[in-house]
């Protein structure tokens, strides 16, 4: 309560300062940002209407026909800080935008823009750039070109229209099987983009390329959002993408539908083996591999007699580790999810993902759903677990 006072007296002496100095209207800082702000709502207009010409005079940075192509249902700038220096400015933004039939709510993204004032005293912007720390766009990358599908839609820079209508291919084929297996309880749509090399897929996910290599594609999200969330995005590796065969393709593709759909059911209480494994299972569910064919790795530790001791950590499946035990931490994800789907159905494997999900936290999330879902314990599982290795794999 001393301090409450002490604040309360604060106000008391300084209202009548401002009063009677008459400092109480908007400062030049406040002017200039409330003008640049006016100057992005004419932008995000002019990138809605699709009007070059009103972009064109908000500034001169290029990225107006790189955005051509993306159907947007909405683009909006929210300036968060602006640095003045004469008549040049820096100023921090939160861009938000949906794209048409795809995100339910906007994607958010931080933008720095450079600006200058003329003559008369009217900003305009100069460029327009990813925020630090913050990821790209793909139209940060270069023109972005299109290709729809009948549940998807495919966005990509540097990329021939026969490629992009390939990825659309692959998504339709993925959305009808991946419900098949879950649910029909999603979207049942998905937004593929595809940079032109492996740096663009980083430069797009903010991270090193080396973290990245051999990765042929990974979808990002927000886990755990039931009601509006933005539309995951898959993102491709067209480096490592094009190593695969058609069904590698399929199975890569399908795999990370699977994160889509299940992401509303996917929580900080939902280890990586089960979220990584039942990827995994729903893309290899009609590719019809055997799991000596799926899972070479732990297939030769099986040879030799060196079945894991457990199921993997999260920490195991750490895309800049060892690649062979990177591959093992899928493999074992997968025959896990593989053995519920064999023993406990199909339906027995959607329960328990989602009853994991249902937790708010990792602690006794696992063990509980075992209990009410599978009717046994952790120990018991994994024991279970590494016999079904020796008789599929050994």
């Amino acid at each position: 309560m001393a301090g409450r006072r002490w604040g309360s007296a604060v106000v008391a002496l300084v209202l009548p300062l401002v009063a009677l100095t008459g400092c109480g209207g908007p400062t030049a800082a406040d002017s200039a940002t409330a003008d640049v702000q006016r100057l992005l709502d004419r932008r995000a207009a002019a990138v809605l209407g699709r009007d070059e010409r009103a972009y064109e005079r908000t500034g001169t940075d290029a990225d107006f026909a790189r955005l051509r192509a993306l159907p947007l249902a909405s683009w909006s700038y929210r300036v968060t800080g602006l640095r003045r220096t004469g008549d040049t400015a820096t100023a921090d933004a939160e861009l938000r935008y949906r794209v048409a039939g795809y995100d339910r709510a906007p994607v958010t993204a931080g933008r720095t823009l450079r600006l200058s004032r003329d003559a008369g005293g009217h900003w305009s912007v100069d460029a327009d750039r990813p925020a630090r720390k913050s990821a790209q766009q793909l139209w940060d990358q270069g023109e972005v070109r299109l290709a729809r599908g009948t549940r998807s839609l495919v966005l990509g820079v540097g990329q021939s229209a026969r490629s992009l209508r390939g990825f659309a291919g692959l998504a339709d084929r993925a959305v009808p099987a991946v419900s098949e297996a879950w649910g029909t309880d999603w979207s049942r749509r998905v937004v593929v983009l595809v940079p032109k090399s492996l740096e663009g897929m980083a430069g797009l996910l903010g991270s090193p390329a080396s973290s990245y290599r051999g990765i042929a594609a990974v979808t990002t999200g927000e886990t755990g959002a039931r009601d509006r969330s933005p539309a995951d995005r898959i993102i491709v590796n067209p480096d490592a993408f094009a190593l695969l065969g058609d069904v590698g393709e399929q199975v890569v593709v399908t795999h990370e539908t699977a994160h889509v759909a299940t992401r509303a059911h996917t929580t900080a209480a939902t280890p990586l083996w089960l979220s990584e494994g039942y990827a995994d299972w729903a893309g290899y569910r009609a590719a019809g591999r055997t799991p000596p064919e799926a899972a070479p790795e732990l297939s030769r530790a099986a040879g030799r007699g060196e079945l894991p001791a457990g199921l993997p950590a999260d920490e195991d499946f750490g895309f800049t580790g060892d690649a062979s035990r990177l591959a093992r931490a899928y493999e074992s994800g997968w025959t896990a999810c593989l053995m519920i789907a064999d023993r406990w159905g199909e339906s027995g494997l959607r329960d328990f993902y989602r009853a994991v999900g249902e937790h708010q936290e990792r602690s006794g999330a696992v063990e509980e759903a075992m209990r009410d879902v599978l009717g046994t314990t952790p120990e018991d599982f994994t024991r279970q677990w590494r016999e079904y290795l020796r008789d599929r794999l050994g």
